[in-house]
């Protein structure tokens, strides 16, 4: 009969086998291992579900809240739109977009603020007939690095507080990883952007992927107002204009509610 310690390797080599195999879903990937790990006994039956209690989770649950809020705001956009520019060279947009994903990754979650300036990175990329590939790396390393200031920017930092809390009675504070955080911040965005970069494989063109990241920044929901179209007018009178401006609209959404299909004659 194995142990408790080789079936957890086990069930990690797994795991991590899963992952790297990349056919199915990471959360799925992780909650068929929490129930394996109960099934074996590896993990009390009464603690199965402990986890998603713990403060570290409400925290970084949050965050994710709060980084939401930004996104819908249109906040991050308003930030990143007046710092982008196609005719930068690529260790000026590096350095540009990399203080800005490091300095949000600080404020709310470095893997929340990848996913609101990657479109941006990508459109940047596109203007400036570039391949995306050169710039991404930097900005996930930038929010990593940004992460590394604050308590909430990365969730091992809160983890790590929690545990500091159980064995000494105190946790960290918000800024206490700032003295070591930021000054790892500031070199890696400096060496990322001043050479790193240049490491990099490069690729001549965006690939689809990536041409589908950019179909998604512009989706988009209109507010038409009481005066903003005439009386009796509906969906359908609308695609030629929409045409016109390569545009296509997707539904309409009245009292709270999306209409069935297209709503053509609503």
């Amino acid at each position: 009969m194995p142990s408790d310690q080789t079936l957890v390797f086990l069930l990690f080599g797994a795991v991590f086998a899963l992952l790297v195999w990349g056919r199915i879903r990471y959360d799925l990937v992780a909650f068929g291992a929490l129930v394996l790990a109960s099934v074996l006994g590896v993990v009390p039956s009464g603690e199965v579900f402990s986890g998603f209690g713990h403060s570290a989770v409400a925290i970084i649950a949050l965050v994710l809240i709060v980084s939401r809020g930004l996104s819908s705001s249109g906040a991050v956009e308003l930030i990143a739109g007046r710092v982008l520019d196609g005719d930068r060279s690529v260790p000026a947009h590096i350095a540009v977009m990399s203080a800005v994903g490091a300095g949000l990754s600080a404020i709310i979650n470095n893997v929340a603020a990848l996913a609101l300036l990657m479109p941006l990175d990508l459109e940047a990329a596109a203007k400036a007939k570039r391949a995306a590939g050169s710039t991404l790396m930097p900005l996930s390393f930038a929010t990593i690095l940004g992460g590394m200031i604050t308590l909430i920017g990365t969730p091992p930092n809160i983890v790590i507080s929690e545990y500091r809390q159980d064995a000494l009675g105190e946790p960290f504070s918000m800024f206490d990883f700032a003295p070591v955080g930021l000054a790892v911040a500031v070199g890696g965005i400096l060496f990322v952007a001043l050479v790193g970069w240049r490491f990099l494989p490069r690729r001549t063109s965006l690939a689809e992927h990536e041409q589908e990241l950019l179909k998604g920044r512009y989706v988009a929901e209109l507010r038409v107002g009481d005066q903003s179209i005439p009386e009796g007018t509906m969906v359908q009178d609308l695609y030629p204009m929409a045409d016109e401006h390569d545009l296509h609209i997707l539904g309409l959404v009245r009292n709270g509610r999306r209409r069935p299909g297209l709503a053509r004659r609503e």
